[in-house]
Parts: structure tokens; sequence; C-alpha cells
């Protein structure tokens, strides 16, 4: 195995120093040309994996990429039409609003834009969505997305808990904080109900009015189709949802046979034409869950957003005289009170050096969102899962699975509250009013942070907070967001800020840069035989809940959401 390791690591070398001295030129652009870019896949909010990690096998696509990609397009003159290849992918709403704004720009500058649909699972609306902005949609003969509409399936763990043994005390800061109901429920209540829908609800009107604007239809027709539910590429074009069946060869001659045609490898390498920055914003990230500790991703590799590495990142940037000012890309379903708290801090102390912008991606809940609340201006994406301003905490009771495992457990005190974070036995009234009152105080310091950065009155932040999700439409109404739109607008509010006419170029680096490739080797060498070893890849729904489960279980109050908010 040590040899073994020792060959990779070799290897590695090798790769690196045939990238150095035989790097890949700029391909030639001719005017007119065809440009195919591939929409399919997880996207994440996290910066590029370093030349190391990709000859590694990283596969972790960031959603900047893809945007950057269609933001060039778009300036480039000699491009005469983009297509885009739709496989199957993860966004959920913000992100694909991202995209679909991409291709309203593009139309905008005069580009012809296709969709060309290849998918064969059931569902679809998240892609049809995206490929509804484009001028024509094709589908591949094989293709089929029954347009069936949207739902939203929700899991409660309470009957499961209760075969096994274990109960579970939960206290919390209003009713809509359904984490709860995840956790020790056996159904929705009321209140879970009634966020629920209000949730679909809205996502579907940005769904059918997306559909209806992109495609020329009444609202209606479009609401018509879907309860006839179209699925073959024939009945999606009788429809009128679809324009023509055939395969990409198809696609690219009815752009014109003579047209060149570029693909993504070589895009990449093409500069922007006519770039000329007057001024430079850092892109700091805040991806996944919110925990303590200073690191950048979690075992499995996933993107984690540390209190510790995000606060550090955000005060450099203030710091970094070539900097003008910061965007704050946030996608987190929150976790960690204290390190949410850390990071608010830090982007008050860099207010004071250079404008705070925070961009939402597909969610900014909880935790997620206590860490942009105090920014100079918040913009959401109108899909994007917002605010869930509120508290929990979970205390598992054990003492029925020992019983039933044949365990034995004793628990010695000293102090009138000390069993509070025991696990065997439950809590009597004196101590569940001991736990609650350590929540409250979590819910009445997030309360604070919000008060002072969105300039509400508190009664007003109550009233849509207690554990409430909105959607960014939802939350701009209620006063929790600036602005509607993605990195864009977000670029457009920093130059306005800057007191720069609309047309200015503005560079956007990822901060903090990539580190030296000295370091990197660095690393790897460090991780050995550890470079070669396959990673375990679970199901994606599990993946989620096992981190949820992780976060919750801290013994601490932590802001977090449901779970996964997912309408499909």
């Amino acid at each position: 195995m040590r040899l073994f390791g020792r060959l990779i690591i070799l290897a590695l070398l090798l790769a690196v120093v045939w990238s150095l001295f035989f790097q890949e030129r700029s391909p030639d652009v001719n005017p007119g040309s065809v440009l195919v870019l591939d929409v399919g896949g997880d996207y994440v909010e996290a910066p590029a994996p370093n030349a190391l990690a990709r000859l590694l096998g990283e596969a972790r696509t960031p959603l900047l990429s893809l945007y950057s990609e269609l933001r060039k397009a778009e300036r480039d003159p000699r491009i005469h039409a983009v297509v885009l290849r739709i496989s199957p992918t993860g966004m959920a709403w913000a992100k694909a609003q991202e995209v679909r704004d991409a291709l309203v720009r593009l139309k905008e500058a005069g580009k012809e834009t296709v969709a060309y649909i290849e998918m064969e699972p059931l569902g679809g609306a998240v892609e049809y969505y995206i490929a509804s902005a484009a001028e024509k949609i094709w589908m591949a003969p094989g293709s089929r997305i029954p347009f069936v509409g949207l739902a939203a399936e929700y899991l409660f763990l309470g009957g499961m808990f209760e075969k096994i043994g274990v109960d579970l005390e939960v206290e919390r800061v209003g009713p809509h904080k359904t984490a709860a109901d995840f956790l020790a429920g056996r159904g929705m209540t009321d209140a879970n109900r009634e966020m629920a829908n209000w949730l679909l609800d809205s996502v579907e009107e940005q769904f059918i009015g997306g559909i209806a604007t992109g495609r020329g239809l009444d609202p209606e027709a479009v609401r018509a189709a879907r309860d006839y539910t179209p699925s073959s590429p024939d009945q999606l074009i009788a429809a009128g949802l679809a324009d023509a069946v055939g395969f990409l060869d198809d696609v690219l001659d009815d752009l014109g046979p003579e047209r060149d045609v570029l693909y993504r490898e070589d895009w990449a390498l093409v500069e922007v034409a006519g770039f000329a920055p007057l001024a430079t914003v850092a892109l700091v990230y805040g991806s996944g869950n919110v925990v303590t500790g200073d690191f950048e991703r979690t075992r499995g590799g996933a993107p984690v957003l540390a209190g510790t590495t995000v606060a550090r990142n955000i005060r450099d940037a203030a710091d970094d005289p070539e900097i003008d000012a910061i965007l704050f890309r946030v996608d987190s379903p929150g976790g960690s009170a204290l390190a949410s708290d850390l990071v608010w801090h830090a982007t008050q102390e860099a207010r004071k050096e250079k404008p705070v912008v925070v961009s939402f991606s597909d969610v900014a809940a909880s935790g997620g969102y206590y860490v942009a609340s105090g920014a100079d201006a918040i913009l959401a994406q109108p899909g994007t899962v917002t605010g869930s301003i509120g508290v929990l905490m979970v205390r598992p009771v054990v003492g029925r699975l020992y019983e039933k495992l044949g365990i034995a457990h004793e628990v010695l005190t000293r102090g009138d509250y000390s069993r509070l974070f025991t696990t065997s036995e439950p809590l009597d009234a004196d101590a569940r009013k001991k736990l609650g009152e350590e929540v409250e105080g979590t819910y009445q310091l997030f309360l604070d942070r919000v008060e002072a950065g969105r300039e509400l009155p508190r009664e007003a932040i109550d009233k849509v907070a207690r554990g409430r999700v909105w959607t960014g439409a939802q939350a701009k109404d209620h006063g929790l967001v600036d602005e509607l739109g993605g990195i864009y607008a977000s670029v457009a509010w920093i130059r306005e800020r800057l007191e720069l006419s609309e047309n200015a170029d503005v560079a956007m680096v990822v901060y903090p840069p990539p580190r030296p490739l000295a370091d990197q080797l660095a690393e790897a060498l460090r991780q050995g035989v550890q470079i070669a070893a396959p990673r375990v890849t679970l199901p994606r729904s599990l993946e989620q809940a096992l981190l949820w489960l992780e976060t919750v279980a801290t013994g601490a109050p932590v802001l977090v959401p449901e779970f996964t908010i997912e309408i499909r």
C-alpha cells in the first residue's frame, strides 16, 4: 500500500510539471460561433477544486464557473448562439433562477439561445424551468420529462425513535420551528402544514409564471398542461412546451452547419473580451452546515460554513487594500449559534472598511440567515429558502434503549441542573424550564442581530420569525431581504455603492485566493496513501439527513430549519 501511495504522488508531480510546461493555448474564436455548455450534475457554492484536487478526481462544479462562462458569452461579439445541453441536475430553485437570468441577458445581448434536453428519469421540473428561458427548446428523441407540477415530501421520525426506545425532549421558539416535527413528530402539525403550503404556493407561482413568460403562454394554459401531464417530446411540442425533437447534431445544423462550434473545455480557455475592471470584489463563500472550527470541508468533501474559517476570510478581505467590496455568497441551512455569531461579527467589522453585500443561493435559513443579517444589503432569488429565524434544542432520552439492550447505567450529579445534558432520564418541570430559558436567550440574541442589521422594529421581526421559512420573494415582502436577484444584481448594487457607471467592469475574485502549488503538494504528501482511498458516496437525501442530525445533536441551541425543504 505504501508503494502504491508513492506511485500516486509521483504521478501527481509529473502531472503538475506537465501542466506547468505544456499549458493549453486559448483557441481561436471566429465570428458567428456557437457555444455548447452542459448543465447537469450537482453545483456547489464553493471555490473550484485546485489542480491537485482535479487530478485526484474531485468533480465539484462551482455554480460560478457556469455563470462566468455564460457571462463571458454575453459580452463576446463572436458568439452567435448558446446551446445549453440539459441533463438531470441537483440545482434547487435559486440556482436555477441564476441560470435563467443569465439566459435572459444573453437574449437581450442579441444571442440566440437554445435548450437541448437529454433526460429520461421521472421529474425534471427544475431542469425544464431552466430550459423554458431559452428561445427554443429541443428534446432528444428518447427523452421523457412528464410535466406533472411540483411536490414536496416531508419525513417524521418520531415513531422510529419510539420503536428503538429513544425519547426526544425538544425546546424551540415558535411552532414553525419544524425541525422538531421532523425529529420527534408523527405527522404534520397545523403550523408545519401552513408553512409547507405557503412555500409550495410561492414556488409554484414562480414556476408557472417563469414558464408562461419564457414560452409566451397564458399561465392558465401552463396549469392546464400540468394537469394533462404531457410527457413525450411530441406531446410537449403539441402543448407549446417544446419546439422540436432531434439530436444535438440536428440542433447545431438548425443553427447553421457552417458555424464553428465551441465546447466548454475550449471556451474555458478563452479570455474575456475587452475586460478592463475599475474595481475588485472579493467573493467569500459561506456554504454548508454552520459549524464551529477552522476547516473548509467535511470528511466527505462537502463544503462547510466553519465559523472561524469564514470569519477570517471576511476579515482578511476587508484588510486587503486591493479589494474594494465584499460579496458574501451564502448557501446554508444553518447550524451552530456560536459559529453564526462569529461570522456575523466579522461582517460588522468588515463594514467599517468597505461595503459588504450578501447574495443568497438556494438556502439561507436560520444560521444561514443569521450570518447575513448584518450586511449592508441582502439579495435573494425569488426561490431562495429564506428566514427560519428561530432556535431549537434537542435532548435525546435513551433510558428505554439501555433497558432493551441490557445496559445498566447510573448518573452521579453535583448541582441542581447538572442533569440537563445527561441522556438516560427525562427532565423534571424545573429543568425543562431552564432548558427553555437557554433556547429563548439564544433566540433573543438572534433577534438582536436581525434588528440591528435590518433596522426593523423588533415586533415586526418577531411576527415573521419564530421559525417561519419563506421563499426569497416572500422574504422581500417582509423586509428580510432588500432586492431580488443573484450575483449579477449583487454586483450591480456594488457598482452603485462604489459610484461606478452601470456598465463598468468589475473583477470578482474568489477569496481567499488559491494556495501556492508548493503548499498543495505538501498537503498531498502529508495525506500519503489516503490519496488513493476511494470515497464512499451516499444517497443525497441520506447524506443531508446525517449531516443535519450531526448538527442538531450538539447539546446546545442550534439554528436550523426542517432538515431538508425540497420542492421538485
